[in-house]
């Protein structure tokens, strides 16, 4: 993974409202399309079958279901029932959440610096190990020789739990998990302080979609923290596009 971290607009420097784009971190990108969800299903191959599952949506669409869908398969976003919705503190990252973020991640078993993907031999700014666990200057003796698989994954998911927290606390709306997922994966990129997920139009959107901001939506707001150092980078934008598909259509595909 290589990252790039450089000062963004802050808030109280121009506006409150643009905070967006003030740290990211991106894996090296990968090209190609993004995953598609079923969007059209002609109603006589369910009629074929007492179940028809989508593998978009995880879940299996019965019997009872086949009235309610005509002459086709509701976007995926519909599908899936407001019943699924939860107040965050009932909500953890799921396990296909966390898969997919360690895909986005990539792990690294030797140190290395996260501005140049380089292996290092020697604490720097910026030295990363496992699933982009940052080092400390304090903790180079524990990391300088490597990391286990293992561990890697001990330690992510401990490095998760204030982006998991993050969450927790700005968001004041219900949530179905996908949304929680992908609203985790975006605070562990971008930061989960106030000039970054919880100074956000992400969240103040997420809380109010009627209130303004300088985006025309959510899905404006998410993807504008795709720069680093001014630039709009294409491992960013992969990643934006990545988390919403997640976030508003349950795909949990990297590009």
């Amino acid at each position: 993974m290589v990252a790039y971290r450089i000062p963004g607009p802050l808030e109280g420097l121009i506006t409150e409202d643009i905070d967006e784009g003030a740290m990211c971190r991106t894996a090296s990108p990968r090209p190609g399309p993004l995953g598609e969800s079923i969007d059209y299903i002609d109603k006589n191959t369910i009629s074929q079958s007492s179940s028809f599952r989508s593998e978009t949506l995880g879940s299996t669409l019965d019997d009872s279901y086949k009235p309610a869908i005509a002459n086709r398969v509701p976007n995926v976003s519909e599908t899936i029932s407001t019943s699924d919705m939860k107040a965050v503190n009932e909500l953890s990252l799921s396990n296909r959440g966390l898969t997919l973020l360690k895909d986005i991640e990539q792990l690294r078993l030797q140190p290395y610096d996260d501005q140049t993907g380089k292996e290092i031999t020697a604490w720097t700014v910026g030295a990363t190990i496992g699933y982009g666990h940052l080092i400390k200057r304090t903790e180079w003796d524990t990391y300088k020789d490597g990391i286990t698989v293992s561990a890697a994954s001990i330690l992510f998911e401990q490095d998760l739990s204030p982006f998991v927290n993050a969450v927790r606390s700005n968001i004041k709306v219900k949530l179905k998990p996908q949304q929680f997922d992908a609203l985790v994966m975006l605070a562990f990129n971008i930061g989960a302080g106030a000039n970054g997920f919880s100074g956000s139009s992400v969240v103040k959107l997420v809380n109010d979609p009627e209130v303004e901001t300088n985006y025309k939506n959510l899905e404006a707001a998410w993807k504008a923290w795709s720069k680093s150092q001014g630039k709009v980078m294409k491992g960013l934008e992969n990643r934006r596009a990545c988390e919403w598909n997640v976030y508003s259509q349950g795909i949990y595909k990297k590009w």
